[in-house]
């Protein structure tokens, strides 16, 4: 496939990267092998197969490549006699390169060795994890980058949050004050009516009589 996959994994493209890579182990192939024939098959590079095998799926199946590797060894047992290719191993995918390129020494010699079409399929795929791991460690970086801007933003709109709720509060305070104040005014103002009211009462009336004279009003 020609487009280059970067969504996240489904779990059928776990089991597919899982089955595949299994066979090739069985088969006594190379989990390069394996990567770059998942890759063809959900358009994803074999690095990136490679670093999700490493770092996820191959947790979920230890039991599984060891049954695996039981059985690569039995098909080699069946196939004594007859020439073999050197290969490399799905175990010599996760040996230092060092360690790897030191077997060739006696290949050419009549000794058992790898092929360097296979050293140089291995090398590859190194970059490739690695260009891959670069890639994931420059995603997490700007995710990082991301949330710290998403941190400073929460914490700028929890300030402006907190001057709003103060100034509210103030303001309810200066308003609680008023109405208190304003209740105040208007008891005195009742109680003021009420003594005013008892003063016209008390006031004496009074009034003429037919002769003159001022007779007070009860």
């Amino acid at each position: 496939m020609s487009a280059i996959r970067q969504d996240a994994w489904t779990e059928e493209d776990d089991l597919i990267l899982a089955e595949v890579t299994l066979r090739h182990i069985r088969e006594g192939s190379t989990q390069l092998m394996a990567f770059e024939e998942v890759g063809e098959r959900i358009g994803r590079t074999a690095a990136a197969c490679g670093f999700r095998w490493n770092s996820y799926v191959r947790k979920k199946y230890e039991a599984a490549i060891q049954i695996a590797k039981a059985q690569r060894q039995k098909r080699s047992h069946l196939k004594k006699g007859t020439a073999s290719v050197p290969v490399l191993s799905s175990v010599a995918v996760a040996e230092p390169a060092d360690s790897l390129l030191s077997k060739t020494e006696g290949f050419g010699s009549g000794e058992e060795g790898i092929s360097i079409d296979s050293v140089i399929r291995y090398l590859r795929h190194l970059k490739g994890a690695f260009q891959e791991l670069t890639r994931q460690t420059k995603l997490m970086e700007r995710e990082i980058i991301d949330n710290r801007d998403e941190l400073n933003r929460l914490r700028e709109e929890n300030e402006r949050l907190g001057k709003q709720v103060n100034h509210v509060e103030t303001d309810y305070r200066v308003v609680n004050d008023d109405y208190k104040a304003l209740l105040q005014i208007m008891d005195r103002a009742r109680k003021l009516a009420f003594l005013t009211e008892e003063d016209e009462e008390s006031k004496a009336r009074f009034k003429m009589d037919a002769n003159g004279n001022l007779e007070r009003i009860e």
